[in-house]
């Protein structure tokens, strides 16, 4: 049976996105702005920088510009406690929350001997761990919103162990955020939570790959189909939609969306898939 479709309109609604100084959580911020909800943006950028552009600030800016509301907060998601603090902040500013996103990641496409303690260390702590973090503080305020909403940008389980055999550290953090996704939805089904992962099923053309893998960005497409389906899930009722690891095209595709050349960075050249896809 088909879901049932809500409103796009989220006016009212409070949404914590982390890491979304710019890409994939900043597009999202802005969609979510546009519908004209609440949106936090909880990330450690908060001075620019030149290579890579976009703070705290200027997605605020940015988003109240859309007509959202805005709340900037510099947060680390390996420090437990600012981001309690910062789901307390935004309980305090907007009076609840509705939709977390666990966008914050880090990345090291890189093999076991390549990848020292330290950089599993942080691969471990900012995905998949601060992903847990932001889960457990957020949950108990999400559990008295309408229509709760946790979204995770993470890949499907895999049926092979292809991406554990190249690039192990990278491939365990980023399954251990589905992990946590799908905990989150069996564990809180029953009470109305929807938590889902998505993932993109080509390159997504971010200023992070402009910078660290040029050759791939003419390759990619716009982050706006990771937005464009974010705001589809969040459209959906949480007790109906929950426990799902989307690709964004497929998902896209059973909602009904048949142009995808639009996303495209370089319309007519083929697309790179995007790692961590089987």
């Amino acid at each position: 049976m088909k879901e049932v479709i809500m409103s796009s309109d989220l006016r009212a609604r409070t949404a914590l996105i982390t890491g979304g100084s710019r890409g994939i959580g900043r597009e999202i911020a802005l969609a979510l702005a546009r519908s004209g909800a609440n949106v936090v943006i909880a990330a450690k950028t908060a001075e620019s920088n030149e290579r890579l552009p976009g703070t705290i600030h200027t997605v605020a800016e940015e988003i109240e510009a859309a007509g959202g509301k805005a709340l900037a907060l510099q947060v680390d998601v390996r420090d437990e406690v600012a981001i309690a603090e910062a789901i307390g902040a935004t309980v305090d500013v907007f009076g609840g929350l509705d939709i977390l996103v666990n966008n914050a990641s880090a990345i090291s496409p890189t093999g076991l001997l390549e990848t020292p303690l330290k950089r599993y260390d942080l691969l471990m702590d900012v995905n998949t761990r601060g992903t847990y973090a932001a889960m457990h503080h957020a949950l108990p305020h999400l559990l008295r919103s309408p229509n709760p909403h946790v979204l995770t940008l993470s890949p499907p389980l895999p049926r092979r162990g292809v991406w554990f055999g190249k690039y192990m550290a990278y491939a365990m953090s980023k399954y251990g955020m589905t992990h946590c996704a799908l905990g989150v939805a069996e564990e809180f089904r029953d009470r109305g939570v929807a938590s889902n992962a998505l993932w993109p099923r080509t390159m997504i053309s971010t200023d992070a790959v402009r910078v660290h893998y040029p050759d791939d960005y003419e390759q990619g497409r716009h982050p706006r189909i990771m937005a464009d389906a974010a705001m589809r899930i969040f459209a959906k009722r949480s007790n109906a939609f929950t426990g799902q690891c989307l690709i964004d095209e497929a998902f896209l595709r059973d909602e009904g969306v048949t142009d995808f050349e639009a996303y495209a960075v370089t319309p007519g050249i083929a697309l790179a898939e995007d790692i961590l896809m089987e």
